[in-house]
């Protein structure tokens, strides 16, 4: 059969040396906290638990039956819903509809954005210091270069291709302010660098309200050299039908639109009307935010009382996670916490400077929640 794998050793491309898949890692400790008595409270992944809103399972069946290819553009009425979306409830003007492009949720699209950029060998691409894990890999991926640094403009690279920012970040819950927001845009366009602003819990501020890097206020009204990346997945609880979205400089767009042609990464159509159904409905956001207020309020405190730090240096003040530490190592953190049949991610995940600091998802049910609680008064 031909194909990569039956090439003569001379004639592979070179294998990309990538970081072991974090969660991987957490398997026997996951296995040791599902033997408590009372089962697992697994607080260490930020995956939705919550039902799809009505409005938005009705409009997946009504569309069901889809016998024809989708186009990689996206319908036209899930774009438009899309801008109307950022205009209202995020003050963002100016967005083209041309300039908003479908993905098959977010993570495709983080994982190989900076190959589909054109980001090569040679180049260096800035990522925030405590990071999602996939942008490194997306860096790699390329071929490139990983800096780390939460302030690019001091981070000593001169003409990175690429910076990606987080707001409200992963793990730490950072949100960065407008006046940071507007420095890095004025660096960033003196160097011809891409910034790229992952902005998947915008709708999830809790001690500040985000500002999308698309705002006029950070960028002028002008979305020359910037990219939004935003996600159904935590705001709509739709992981599980993959929606995600990018949009901002209209090149930018028609260049990842032509390659993604090609590439046949389109967004299916149930997928697209139930999309659409959920940017028209702010309802069903503002239910799920507070559900996800109450649980980390019960979380902060119980954790709180149990000797953690969280907070420090305005973290946790938005997004699905409480970043939180014992001054301790991560692995002993997490250790502890098996034993009380409770699972958290270790800080180190997310890069070296996390790696006192442990990561508490607010993504598991009610009853989970306050079972977590009582452990900990335990």
């Amino acid at each position: 059969m031909p194909g990569t794998s039956w090439l003569p050793l001379d004639r592979r491309p070179p294998a990309t040396v990538l970081p072991d898949f974090p969660w991987d890692k957490l398997l026997v400790a996951k296995q040791q906290a599902a033997a408590h008595p009372d089962g697992i409270v697994d607080l260490s992944v930020g995956t939705p638990v919550d039902p799809v809103c009505t409005p938005v399972r009705s409009a997946l069946a009504s569309a069901a039956d889809a016998p024809g290819y989708p186009s990689v553009l996206g319908r036209g009425e899930l774009r438009r819903a899309y801008i109307n979306w950022l205009q209202r409830a995020h003050g963002v003007t100016g967005l083209e509809e041309h300039a908003v492009l479908p993905t098959i949720g977010s993570k495709e699209l983080v994982a190989s954005l900076p190959r589909q950029l054109g980001v090569r060998s040679g180049d260096s691409v800035v990522i925030p210091v405590l990071a999602y894990p996939t942008y490194e890999v997306g860096v790699l991926d390329a071929g490139a270069t990983v800096v780390r640094s939460d302030m690019p403009w001091s981070s000593g690279i001169d003409r990175p291709a690429m910076v990606w920012i987080n707001s409200p970040g992963n793990p730490s819950g950072i949100i960065w302010s407008v006046e940071d927001l507007s420095q890095l845009v004025a660096w960033a366009r003196e160097r011809g660098t891409v910034v790229v602003s992952d902005e998947c819990y915008l709708d999830l501020g809790w001690d500040a309200q985000p500002i999308s890097i698309l705002h006029p206020e950070v960028s002028g009204g002008d979305h020359t050299g910037l990219l939004a990346v935003h996600s159904l997945s935590k705001r709509s609880n739709l992981a599980g039908y993959r929606a995600g979205f990018v949009s901002g400089d209209r090149g930018l767009v028609d260049g990842l639109l032509a390659l993604r042609k090609h590439l046949g990464l389109m967004m299916p159509t149930p997928i697209q009307v139930a999309a659409t159904a959920a940017l028209q409905n702010d309802a069903h956001v503002l239910a799920q935010s507070s559900r996800y207020r109450d649980r980390r309020t019960k979380l902060w405190d119980a954790f709180s009382d149990n000797g953690f730090s969280i907070g420090d240096d305005h973290t946790s003040a938005g997004g699905l996670y409480l970043w939180a530490t014992e001054h301790r190592e991560a692995a002993d953190t997490v250790s502890r916490l098996t034993e009380r049949g409770i699972l958290v991610a270790p800080g180190s995940f997310y890069g070296p400077s996390g790696a006192r600091h442990v990561r508490i998802a607010l993504t598991a049910t009610d009853e989970r929640v306050d079972a977590a609680v009582q452990r900990l008064a335990r």
